[in-house]
């Protein structure tokens, strides 16, 4: 049987909005802030983001697993990205390198392998503002399924205009995740019960994941068996004839209104201020330079 997140109305402003109203703004603010390769402008966005949590209620508890597997991507990517240099194409060009220190050669111990690490003030503002520029992305998207009834949904994605068979795709997909993780529990309980012990595994990385086999072998098919008893309900009903019809019915006022135009605002705004002033270039502040 298919979950869902953990919603709770707490009858706030964000709760009243129509769910169609709420996707239309953040993407308007994630299509807005990718932009630019300013700190300044990340950082506006993501404090407007982390306000809607403070609008919803939302406790840092219920949210907290979302927000550490964000940071420990974000934190693991930047790293990458400052060791190695890659990434920045088109932001940086190879002619603007303000360096400011340069550690090594620093022995790897891999093949007698060493390296060396030119720290520029363009490698630092690019790595804060990749940094900044997913965290303030991610404010949006993980509010989402914790303020929008699940049963809403479907009807959301197909309110936007788009087709049955996509929003109702949409619909199971939203589901997947919170369904795939529920499973995984009920299957770690049922296997620890059994004996298994998966704090203990030992051996090579090859080896651990030959001794996982009985945690991903039954999360795996019963994922399987569950999509195929969805596709046989869903032909049994005939989905896909067609037309489908919704048991419930959406319907924009006035404040749905406001905050589309809101949206609509920003990202004309800032459209034209990428355009005309900021052209993409990657924004260091002063005393950065100053130093060169």
């Amino acid at each position: 049987m298919l979950i869902t997140w953990k919603y709770k109305d707490r009858g706030t402003f964000v709760y009243k909005l129509d769910p169609r109203t709420r996707l239309i703004f953040a993407l308007a603010m994630m299509f807005s802030l990718i932009q630019f390769w300013d700190v300044r402008v990340h950082l506006i966005f993501l404090m407007l983001g982390l306000l809607q949590f403070r609008l919803a209620r939302l406790t840092w508890r219920e949210v907290k697993r979302a927000w550490m597997l964000v940071s420990v991507v974000v934190l693991m990517m930047t790293v990458i990205t400052f060791l190695t240099g890659r990434g920045g194409a088109g932001v940086i060009s190879s002619e603007q390198r303000h360096l400011l220190a340069r550690l090594g050669p620093l022995p790897l111990g891999i093949f007698g392998w060493q390296m060396k690490l030119d720290v520029t003030a363009e490698r630092i503002m690019f790595a804060l503002s990749q940094m900044m520029r997913v965290w303030a992305i991610s404010s949006y998207a993980i509010i989402i399924p914790y303020t929008i009834d699940p049963a809403l949904y479907g009807v959301m994605f197909r309110g936007l205009g788009l087709p049955d068979k996509f929003a109702y795709a949409m619909d199971l997909s939203f589901r997947f995740v919170p369904s795939l993780g529920r499973d995984f529990t009920v299957t770690m309980d049922a296997q620890r019960a059994r004996g298994y012990e998966v704090e203990k595994l030992t051996g090579g990385v090859l080896a651990q994941i030959r001794k996982l086999a009985p945690l991903i072998v039954p999360i795996t098919i019963n994922a399987i068996v569950g999509a195929e008893d969805i596709i046989d309900a869903m032909d049994l009903r005939c989905f896909g004839v067609g037309p489908r019809t919704w048991v419930h019915r959406l319907q924009y006022q006035k404040r749905d209104w406001a905050l589309i135009g809101f949206s609509a605002m920003v990202f004309v705004g800032t459209l034209l201020l990428n355009f005309f002033v900021c052209k993409g270039k990657l924004w260091i502040p002063p005393f950065l330079l100053s130093g060169w």
